[in-house]
């Protein structure tokens, strides 16, 4: 069995035909706060980006897989970043895209096909994950993968007139 390939789905790399799907995740303002994007993205843009996603992560520092279901639908994105190989740690966060495809266990699942790959083929000590504190669905996904709460944020990011905390997550290598 491929290391990425699970129960429900299978995480791929970014490919061309992902233009549409980038742009409309990229452009939709209500989960810009997550991102911490302010301005939209052009279509010119979301191709460029897409023309050097090959880049290596150790390269790149980053990595994007598209989160994709038996059914071949795309489900959402998973990212590692901040990829560090010297501190052996990576940060990792998720997005599924439309809400029919939440709480069906996607989320979850993509999220252990990523912790595995990291920890065995990046030879990372640890995952690391900042949480909105009112995104409970996230918090719960997080801890269900024994990802610990080791601090907070406070007044970390400004959303809708308001300052929101934000929460640090670590998941060491088992």
């Amino acid at each position: 069995m491929l290391t990425l390939t699970g129960e429900k789905l299978y995480l791929r790399a970014l490919e061309p035909e992902d233009l549409d799907f980038i742009y409309e995740i990229e452009n939709d303002e209500s989960i810009w706060e997550i991102s911490a994007t302010q301005t939209p993205y052009s279509r010119f843009l979301i191709k460029q980006y897409l023309e050097n996603a090959h880049q290596d992560i150790y390269e790149a520092k980053q990595l994007r897989l598209v989160m994709v279901s038996n059914k071949k639908e795309t489900i959402g994105l998973i990212d590692l970043f901040e990829f560090d190989p010297k501190n052996k740690r990576v940060g990792i966060g998720l997005l599924i895209a439309k809400r029919k495809h939440r709480h069906k266990g996607y989320g979850k699942e993509a999220l252990e096909l990523v912790c595995n790959y990291a920890f065995k083929h990046l030879n990372v000590h640890q995952l690391f994950a900042n949480i909105a504190s009112d995104n409970e669905a996230s918090i719960k996904l997080f801890e269900s993968l024994n990802f610990e709460k080791i601090g907070v944020k406070r007044d970390w990011t400004f959303v809708n007139g308001e300052f929101k905390n934000e929460i640090l997550y670590q998941k060491f290598v088992q």
